[in-house]
């Protein structure tokens, strides 16, 4: 191929074209290097697993109320809450409208001190009452 003319008429050397692209290549070279080499320095700092609070575990036993519900057998509150949440969704008693509402049926009235609609954060502390 021959070589380009410029302005002045002379040919264009074509090595020097050839030269900038190599140069090129070895600066994109030398930055991923550098790159690896700053990652090499950084330690792996690995979390320790949070501990769950041993009274969160602790086995509770719910009262007669309550054992209507979600049964006698003594559990950690969560596993009680859990269990309610799972007799509320299985007899629909959660609010269509407003999800946060809880509208009791017999058995929860008496847990939920007689009141026919509760807010979700409310039952909870309503059925602290009946564990102990």
């Amino acid at each position: 191929m021959p070589a380009k003319k410029g302005r002045s008429g002379k040919a264009a050397p074509a090595k020097k074209a050839a030269a900038k692209k190599v140069v090129a290549k070895k600066t994109v070279a030398k930055k991923a290097v550098v790159k690896k080499a700053a990652a090499k320095k950084k330690p792996v700092a690995k979390k320790a697993k949070r501990k769950a609070n041993p009274a969160l575990l602790k086995p509770m036993t719910p009262s007669p109320t309550l054992a209507e519900v979600i049964g006698a057998k003594p559990e950690p509150r969560g596993q009680i809450v859990k269990k309610l949440w799972a007799y509320i969704k299985k007899n629909g008693l959660q609010d269509q409208t407003n999800r946060r509402n809880i509208n009791a049926d017999e058995k929860l009235k008496k847990v939920f001190g007689g009141k026919s609609v509760v807010n979700m954060f409310e039952m909870t502390k309503l059925v602290s009452k009946h564990i102990k």
